[in-house]
């Protein structure tokens, strides 16, 4: 018995070290030659891949990701897409029938492995749907490296969802998730996620890329091209070199994700640089459906340093906006974008999105997967920032944010709110998943900066940004800024706000008016406490504002962009009234407000406004 106790205090002690262990995050390099048949949408590839690994752990097995798979009649991704009918993306299925049902045969997505080796040694593997498990002939041991080599053949799916031919702008190739990616390893163990349709999760990685392709053909890629002169597009004095009628391209990228192309025969290349940086490629089909590109460059240089400023500065040294004639998806350097815009606002506000992934998807690269919300959501908050900014609204907001509030307000009366904290592909329905990532996760932002205020709150995503560019933070990560930043406690908020479906619900319930003064009481009526801007304007138009802390974050909000205000005594979140007087009569009084700034997601505005009369 005495022996068992030591060895089990021995393993807790050695798990609770390894928890508290340095910071760590793999990396590769590929290096991959490519030669595309562009008449039967075909390809042959080799790759080369260094991996190194930095984690404490004994690897004995790696895994890549073979996303091509789920393109054809009952993968996993059909059966989910079935599954889930009319509840599920919009894009993946027609009036409740699978898209990918009906896939031809010989468009079927395929990456169809011919071998892989490790130093020389074959290998062993397994192709479980997306995902590929190999057998290593020797442990990658803790800071080792090694190499694996490998061959396969694809086969250009049928463009349902961001990867495929012939999509409905008429772009030939969009080349995404097209080859053997390996997995990310971290403290979590290996991100195998099956792809069902949502999105991904890798190493940083340097990228050495050949593509061989028929000589007229532009590609758009994220990364530099090494070799202007010898293809199309890129440069007017262009000696176009092709061997059997195809051209080689050669691309380079370095410390990024993931290396995404298109290719087609009408595509046009403009490039511009944007002061201190990047240098950004516009690569598009020239006809009457994209003129509105033209309009793109003023915007984009001031979308950059806006961001720039605000965010944390653009690391790399291009960024490609490709016409991929599906949606909008985010990549190293690089986006694949709808190009068929109808004005610039329009066009702009989708280059605002997938551009700020660059920062919340690839710089801060979180496992999206796993949290969805902090890439989509954050995107969307730099999203709102920026094109307030660029596009000023005809009629002064109350914030920049008050539309998406508005929208989550009218979501909540559906009844059908998923918490923002499941796995991106295990959400029963696609707009639920939009709402709880995209919505909720901006909202988190928009909370934090009414909890904080919003200086505190820019100072938290520098700090972000400062702390963890080029790595792979968590929730917790942020939050530990956050928190540190304010000084407050958080950690209730973000379980409330994440990790349930509750809602805010703050209410004007009784007013007394005296000779002198007016004594209000205020109720909480909703699930999730929060501290309260309380407002009082006067009949002659003065605005006073009170904040009402909530006991939770022990430490009160100091200023916010919103106005001046006057600290309350706290509101202990088990409290269900509160009563604050103000020293105004009902004839001096116009109107008494909850959150004036519109910033609060309370859920039911009807009992917020008490109009003095």
């Amino acid at each position: 018995m005495k022996k068992l106790v030591t060895i089990l205090f021995a393993f807790i002690i050695s798990q609770f070290q390894a928890q508290q262990g340095p910071y760590y995050q793999q990396s590769a390099k590929y290096k991959m030659d490519i030669d595309v048949n562009a008449e039967k949408f075909t390809y042959e590839g080799k790759q080369t891949l260094d991996y190194k690994n930095n984690s404490p752990d004994e690897l004995n097995v790696v895994y890549f990701h073979l996303y091509w798979n789920a393109f054809k009649p009952n993968s996993m991704m059909d059966q989910r897409v079935a599954g889930q009918g009319k509840n599920g993306d919009s894009r993946l299925q027609n009036d409740g029938v699978s898209r990918l049902a009906s896939i031809p045969k010989d468009q079927e997505g395929a990456q169809n492995i011919h071998w892989i080796k490790q130093n020389g040694k074959n290998l062993k593997f397994e192709v479980q749907e997306t995902v590929m498990k190999v057998y290593l002939a020797e442990p990658i041991k803790p800071n080792s490296s090694t190499s694996f080599t490998l061959e396969w053949d694809a086969v250009i799916p049928q463009q349902i969802r961001r990867s495929g031919r012939n999509n409905k702008e008429g772009v030939d190739m969009t080349m995404t998730q097209w080859y053997p990616k390996i997995a990310e390893y971290d403290y979590d163990g290996w991100a195998t996620f099956d792809y069902i349709g949502r999105e991904f999760h890798a190493p940083f990685a340097d990228f050495d890329v050949t593509i061989k392709i028929n000589k007229d053909y532009v590609i758009g890629a994220g990364g530099i091209l090494e070799n202007p002169s010898e293809v199309k597009g890129y440069d007017a004095n262009a000696k176009i070199k092709s061997d059997k009628n195809k051209a080689t391209w050669k691309w380079s990228a370095k410390n990024i994700l993931d290396f995404a192309w298109a290719a087609d025969k009408d595509y046009i290349v403009k490039s511009f640089d944007v002061p201190q940086g990047p240098k950004v490629f516009l690569v598009y089909q020239n006809n009457d459906k994209t003129k509105v590109w033209e309009e793109a460059q003023p915007y984009l240089t001031k979308y950059y340093q806006l961001m720039n400023e605000h965010f944390g500065k653009y690391v790399y040294p291009t960024y490609a906006f490709i016409q991929g004639g599906d949606g909008g998806m985010e990549y190293g350097m690089c986006t694949m974008i709808l190009g068929e815009a109808k004005n610039i606002e329009g066009l702009m506000g989708l280059m605002a999105h997938e551009g700020a992934h660059s920062w919340y998807q690839q710089m801060l690269a979180t496992n999206e997967p796993m949290r969805p919300w902090m890439d989509e959501g954050f995107t969307s908050y730099a999203e709102g920032f920026v094109m307030n900014q660029l596009f000023p609204p005809a009629k002064e907001l109350p914030n920049p944010f008050v539309n998406t509030v508005n929208a989550y307000r009218n979501f909540i009366k559906k009844g059908i709110e998923e918490p923002a904290i499941w796995l991106g592909d295990h959400h029963d329905n696609g707009t639920s998943y939009t709402y709880a990532s995209y919505v909720k996760g901006e909202l988190y932002l928009v909370e934090l900066g009414y909890i904080m205020g919003e200086q505190k709150l820019a100072e938290t995503l520098k700090q972000y940004y400062d702390q963890w560019s080029m790595k792979h933070p968590s929730d917790r990560d942020f939050l530990h800024i956050a928190q540190k930043v304010s000084g407050m406690d958080l950690k209730w908020f973000q379980h409330y706000w994440i990790n349930t479906t509750k809602t805010i619900d703050y209410g004007i319930k009784d007013v007394k008016y005296d000779d002198k003064s007016t004594t209000i009481t205020l109720v909480n009526n909703g699930q999730v406490p929060m501290p309260v801007d309380f407002s009082v304007i006067t009949k002659d138009n003065k605005l006073v504002n009170y904040q009402i802390p909530m006991n939770m974050t022990h430490t009160w909000k100091e200023k916010d962009v919103y106005g001046e205000f006057k600290t309350m005594l706290y509101w202990p979140w088990t409290q269900k009234e509160y009563t604050i007087t103000v020293p105004y009569s009902k004839s001096q009084l116009s109107a008494l407000v909850i959150d004036l700034s519109q910033r609060l997601a309370d859920v039911n505005l009807e009992d917020n406004v008490v109009e003095v009369k």
